[in-house]
């Protein structure tokens, strides 16, 4: 009678399918707390235990504990004995921190996407932009505008940093961005003005890219960074200046 052997899976295969799966499950959950906050369903300040990670991530304990270290490090959570996990807080030293870190990115990722886009993908950048410029100055309320011009103005941000094809650079920028959303959400009393003056500054940088002024693109989009900040301050402190 014919036998077939099956070969035990060696322990260097098994091990390293488990660190694989360990990768995926850490992934996964620094993807979940992303979108929290993007959602604003993390908000800053906020204490939160392991498990009601667990709960709002939908992950294992052991994904949610590996997380830890990594937000730790990027310095959106700090442990406090006694009280938790906390979201960090949103101070002037945060705001000035995350948009000096933002401007000296998207400096260099201006330059290089009026170097490497194509008209046709301006173009697109244009239509979106304007979509969404158009639902914002309607009369009618549009429960979908937030979100969906978020999307179109990260988009673009995002985009321009991920073109340079440095990936240690886009994470860096990633985990700022998560800094800058954080305090976008804080700012309650700015979310339902920003749509609007973010969606003209970003066509105002789209347009000088089409018509292949690139110094005016560069100087556009600064001006937007800076705009952006400008709003954010005024909303939470009510500075019309920085300080």
């Amino acid at each position: 009678m014919n036998t077939t052997s099956v070969k035990p899976r060696s322990a260097k295969s098994s091990s390293g399918t488990a660190a694989t799966a360990s990768l995926s499950q850490r992934a996964l959950a620094y993807q979940g707390f992303r979108q929290q906050i993007i959602d604003a369903r993390i908000l800053p300040g906020q204490f939160v235990s392991q498990r009601e990670l667990m709960e709002m991530l939908e992950m294992p304990l052991a994904a949610v504990r590996e997380l830890i270290p990594r937000l730790e490090a990027a310095g959106l959570i700090k442990t406090v004995p006694q009280r938790g996990l906390q979201i960090a807080t949103v101070d002037m030293k945060l705001i000035r921190n995350a948009w000096q870190v933002r401007t000296m990115i998207e400096r260099e990722a201006v330059i290089n996407f009026c170097r490497v886009v194509n008209q046709s993908s301006i173009n697109e950048l244009i239509e979106s932009h304007e979509a969404i410029l158009k639902r914002a100055l309607a009369s009618t309320p549009d429960d979908a505008l937030e979100r969906d011009a978020q999307s179109v103005d990260w988009g673009l941000h995002d985009q321009m940093v991920d073109a340079i094809g440095n990936e240690i650079l886009s994470e860096i920028y990633r985990v700022n961005s998560l800094h800058v959303r954080l305090i976008r959400y804080d700012a309650q009393s700015m979310r339902p003005v920003q749509v609007v003056p973010a969606m003209e500054e970003h066509l105002g940088f789209l347009r000088a890219l089409a018509a292949g002024d690139h110094e005016r693109a560069l100087a556009n989009m600064m001006q937007h960074i800076e705009q952006s900040k400008h709003r954010v301050l005024e909303g939470m402190f009510g500075l019309e200046r920085e300080a």
